[in-house]
């Protein structure tokens, strides 16, 4: 079983950038589908980007052109770099993936936008 530990939120001005992590307690060289997912106050959660291990990533056009997934698969982490940052960007951050069609999640990182 997979575990995700989720770091690098906070608060931050609007424009501004930051980068999250996602550490897994295994290999994600060998994992197809890695994402990010966020959720807002009395939202749904939402797919903010989509990274497969041939190297392909997606992003849905709220994010895109400012947000980029990264693997470092000798690190075992899956990046999440964000600028041009925006108050909407407001929300709590999970990583995710499937794996022999079981999904995991980890438990999220705070990210404020706000002056």
């Amino acid at each position: 079983q997979v575990r995700f530990v989720e770091s690098g939120g906070g608060l931050v001005q609007p424009g501004g950038s930051l980068r999250l992590s996602c550490a897994a307690s295994g290999s994600i060289s060998s994992v197809n589908v890695m994402a990010w997912y966020r959720q807002a106050p009395g939202n749904q959660r939402e797919l903010v980007g989509v990274s497969r291990s041939d190297g392909m990533t997606r992003y849905p056009d709220s994010v895109k052109g400012r947000f980029t997934l990264s693997r470092d698969n000798g690190k075992n982490t899956l990046y999440l770099q964000m600028n041009s940052l925006r108050p909407e960007d407001t929300a709590v951050y999970y990583c995710y993936s499937i794996s022999g069609g079981i999904e995991y999640w980890g438990k999220g990182t705070l990210v404020t936008v706000s002056s």
